[in-house]
Order: structure tokens, then C-alpha cells, then sequence
């Protein structure tokens, strides 16, 4: 797989990740540019996978910092309610005057609302759409 990343001044590069040789020690092989080559055991390459997943989620949902409301039927999925409990908007659904918003809570426990379309709903983070 080869993914295109980007230096601080712009400039991209190939990043090819692919499973070692089936000889010797397991490993996930890394490459740069064609050229640096690095390896890592699996768990490694799961736990850089798991980073790499948390900081985009985290790019994501950086915003201004301060809390927004916005109407129910603006919310998108990744929105996080704004409270003492983590609850992140997982799917909208408007019919006509009303909106289902199913949200997931930071255990994993999901449940649907419904809300009139115009509701204020008070948002700790709002996903920025993708650029």
C-alpha cells in the first residue's frame, strides 16, 4: 500500500507499508521515498495504526474550543454534544419537521432522539467537513 504524505514545506513523498518477507521474524516493512526502509513487529505496526487513527480523529474535531449550538437539523455525524457525558452524533435522519439523531456514548451504548428540525443542541466539538 502506498500512501502520499507531505513534509512542513509541502513536499510529498510515497510512504509504502507491506508485510515482511515470510522468512525470519514477523514484520511489517516500511518504506520511504523508494529509499529508507524501517521495520516493526505487528503489534508495533498496530499501535502506530492506533496513533495515526487518534490524531486524525483528534485533527478532526479540533475546532475553535469553545462550545457552538447549532440547530438538530444542522448536526452531522462525528458532532460531539457538549455535557458531562461524552455523546457523539452517529447518524441524522430529518423527516419533515423533525430530526432522529442516534448518538453513541463513549462506552459504545447507542440510542436514538428525536428533536424538532429547529432545537438548539449545544456542541462540545463539531467535526470540520473534510477540505
Amino acid at each position: 500500500m502506498s500512501i502520499e504524505i507531505r513534509d512542513s514545506e509541502g513536499r510529498g513523498t510515497a510512504l509504502e507499508v507491506a508485510p515482511g518477507p515470510p522468512e525470519g521474524p514477523l514484520q511489517v516493512g516500511i518504506r520511504i521515498d523508494g529509499a529508507s526502509s524501517w521495520s516493526c513487529s505487528p503489534a508495533a505496526a498496530r499501535e502506530l495504526a492506533a496513533a495515526l487513527v487518534a490524531a486524525a480523529t483528534e485533527a478532526e474535531h479540533a475546532g475553535t474550543g469553545e462550545p457552538v449550538t447549532v440547530e438538530a437539523r444542522e448536526l452531522r455525524r462525528g458532532d460531539v454534544r457538549d455535557g458531562d457525558r461524552l455523546m457523539t452524533v452517529e447518524a441524522v435522519r430529518t423527516d419533515g419537521a423533525n430530526v432522529q439523531v442516534t448518538w453513541t456514548s463513549g462506552g459504545g451504548r447507542s440510542w436514538s432522539q428525536m428533536y424538532g428540525a429547529d432545537a438548539a443542541i449545544r456542541l462540545r466539538r463539531r467535526l470540520r467537513p473534510e477540505s
